[in-house]
């Protein structure tokens, strides 16, 4: 076959497909064959296994993907949140839309393996997977629903259990809030809220507080009353704080129901609670802290983005003015060779003429002949004989 068909030049590759699908094919043999003991030796090639789920090559895609899910198979469950996780999450940023949906697949398969292990990472997990929700390809959005899924099964909270399917088609299709909220204001919380709970409702609830009709917010403020009076670990609420405070405090500040007022301000006072903070005012000016030193480091990230940008400006400038003064010594090098070639013809013209005048003005040629005989030494019959 031709080069393109067995090489991944577009992707910086040059080591042939046949070999890279050799790689893969004896990875998974371990892995099928030798089983767990080969665990150490394999896991850490998992990450150029999910790499090569966008190669060009159809039959390398689909080893790897056979590779990759057999290496989640052998993989220690105690592997999934110190190892694959990060890999999985590095993954989603490819370019290539087949690797992240090998990569949402391989997170659904270790809810599968690992679900005790994968529950605690929820809180890092979910708002990855929310992202590739609405991305482009619809093989993606299809993988990170199902997974997203997955991943919150894996919630051992059991007042949620029912609600869990409802949340994630709202995570999915935001039109489904309400029906998600719903399900949640049925729901009587007693076990204790953890943070992989609080990750799986917070985002919906947010979303509820910025519903249109009040009553659809008054039902988002009672459910996080009600979850918030369970929160035993400020630390675990933290993260959903800046999520949540300023949307209640718009709701109790701007709603003209004051039944939906209150409504929010109890949720505001019990989240308060659940956060570590002694009053409403301290948890609003905690969150505006907080908000201001995450400005701050936007800002600066933007004043190194613009530093980074303009620093590769000036040695592209730099380097375009150096390429100009190369071309332009290039260019008049080249224009004085031109003319030492063109006085080098012209000379040789006049030296041609002027051998052509003198052999015309000569009763001998270049050869050293006679111009009327022919012969070297003229015959006596020559009009050019001389004794």
């Amino acid at each position: 076959g031709s080069l393109s068909n067995t090489i991944d030049s577009k992707r910086g590759k040059t080591t042939p497909a046949p070999a890279r699908e050799g790689a893969l094919l004896i990875l998974r043999g371990l892995c099928e064959i030798v089983g767990k003991p080969c665990e150490p030796y394999v896991i850490p090639y998992i990450g150029a296994a999910l790499d090569e789920c966008g190669s060009t090559s159809g039959s390398l895609r689909e080893v790897a993907e056979d590779t990759c899910s057999a290496l989640v198979r052998v993989a220690n469950p105690l592997a999934i949140p110190t190892i694959l996780c990060p890999m999985f999450l590095t993954a989603l940023r490819s370019p290539e839309w087949r690797v992240k949906q090998n990569a949402l697949d391989r997170l659904a398969q270790c809810a599968e393996t690992g679900p005790q292990q994968i529950c605690p990472q929820l809180p890092k997990l979910i708002p990855k997977i929310t992202e590739q929700v609405f991305d482009t390809k619809p093989q993606v959005t299809k993988a990170a629903s199902s997974t997203l899924m997955a991943i919150c099964m894996t919630n051992q909270n059991p007042d949620v259990a029912q609600a869990i399917p409802a949340v994630v088609k709202a995570a999915v299709k935001p039109a489904d809030t309400v029906k998600a909220i719903d399900e949640l204001m049925a729901t009587t919380f007693v076990a204790t809220v953890d943070a992989s709970t609080l990750s799986i409702l917070c985002p919906v609830l947010s979303r509820g507080l910025k519903e249109r009709m009040a009553l659809h917010k008054r039902a988002a403020c009672i459910v996080i009353e009600n979850m918030s009076r369970l929160v035993d670990n400020p630390t675990a609420v933290a993260p959903f704080g800046p999520l949540l405070v300023p949307e209640l405090q718009k709701v109790a500040e701007n709603v003209q129901f004051e039944e939906i007022r209150d409504a929010a301000l109890a949720a505001l006072k019990a989240l308060t609670k659940a956060l570590g903070h002694a009053d409403i005012e301290s948890a609003i000016a905690a969150h505006m802290e907080e908000e201001a030193k995450r400005v701050e480091m936007e800002q600066k990230r933007i004043e190194d983005e613009r530093d980074a940008v303009a620093k590769r400006e000036e040695e592209l400038r730099r380097q375009e003015e150096e390429e100009r003064r190369l071309f332009k010594e290039a260019m008049d090098a080249q224009r004085e060779l031109d003319k030492i070639a063109e006085r080098e013809e012209e000379e040789k013209k006049v030296e041609d003429a002027k051998k052509r005048d003198l052999e015309k003005r000569s009763t001998k040629s270049s050869g050293g002949k006679c111009q009327s005989c022919g012969l070297k030494k003229c015959k006596k019959t020559c009009l050019f004989y001389s004794s």
